[in-house]
C-alpha cells in the first residue's frame, strides 16, 4: 500500500512539472526546469529529479497536450482484457499519428541518456504503464504482483513509439499490419497471462 501511495505520488509530481511546462508553452515563455518547477510550486531539486533535460521535458509537456483521458480511452469496455485491447490501440494509434513528435521526444531522451553517460535513464511519462495497471486492477487479486509487473511490462514494450519504430523500421509493416500485429500480440499476452475465458 505504502509502495502504490509513493508512486501515486511521484506520478502527482510528475505531473504537476509537466502542467507548469505546458502552461510556459502556451505563453510562449522558454521552457526550463527551474521555470517548471517554479510554475509549478515544486522545488528546483525536486524537478530535477524528475528531469534533468529541459529539452525532454518540453517534448513530453507537448505530447502530453494530445493523449485523451483513461476514462475516455476504455469508455464502453466492460472487461479487464478490452480495457487493456482498448489502451494498446489507442497508444498505438496515438504513436502513430504524431510519429514525428513521439520521434522527436524518443531521440530527446536518448540524447539525455547519452548526455549522463549511459546511467540510469531519465524516466519517461510512463503513462501507458499506470494506464495498464488501471485497466488491470479488477485482476489484481487473482495475479501476483510479479506477474502483474511482467504482463504490465510486456504489454509496454508491445505498444506505443517502440512498438511503431520496430513494426515500421524493422518489420517493414503497413500501418493496418502493425496495427494488427499490435493487436495480436496484446492478445496474445492476455491469454498467456490471464487464460482465454
Amino acid at each position: 500500500m505504502a509502495t502504490r501511495e509513493r508512486t501515486s505520488q511521484k506520478n502527482r509530481t510528475r505531473e504537476a512539472i509537466l502542467a507548469g511546462a505546458r502552461a510556459l508553452i502556451e505563453r510562449g515563455e522558454a521552457v526550463t526546469v527551474t521555470a517548471a518547477a517554479a510554475e509549478s510550486g515544486i522545488s528546483k531539486a525536486t524537478a530535477y529529479r524528475y528531469f534533468s533535460d529541459p529539452a525532454v521535458l518540453a517534448a513530453e509537456a507537448g505530447l502530453a497536450v494530445e493523449v485523451r483521458d483513461y476514462a475516455e480511452i476504455v469508455q464502453g469496455c466492460d472487461t479487464p482484457r478490452a480495457k487493456v485491447l482498448a489502451v494498446s490501440l489507442y497508444l498505438f494509434d496515438l504513436a502513430l499519428a504524431h510519429e514525428a513528435a513521439f520521434r522527436q521526444f524518443l531521440a530527446r531522451n536518448l540524447d539525455c541518456w547519452l548526455a549522463e553517460g549511459g546511467g540510469e535513464a531519465t524516466r519517461r511519462g510512463a503513462r501507458r504503464v499506470a494506464m495498464y495497471r488501471q485497466a488491470l486492477s479488477e485482476v489484481r487479486p487473482a495475479l501476483p504482483a510479479d506477474r502483474l509487473a511482467v504482463l504490465v511490462g510486456a504489454l509496454s514494450a508491445a505498444t506505443g513509439t517502440e512498438a511503431m519504430i520496430a513494426l515500421d523500421d524493422v518489420a517493414r509493416l503497413s500501418p493496418d499490419m502493425a496495427r494488427q500485429a499490435v493487436r495480436e500480440t496484446t492478445e496474445a499476452l492476455l491469454d498467456r497471462f490471464l487464460g482465454t475465458a
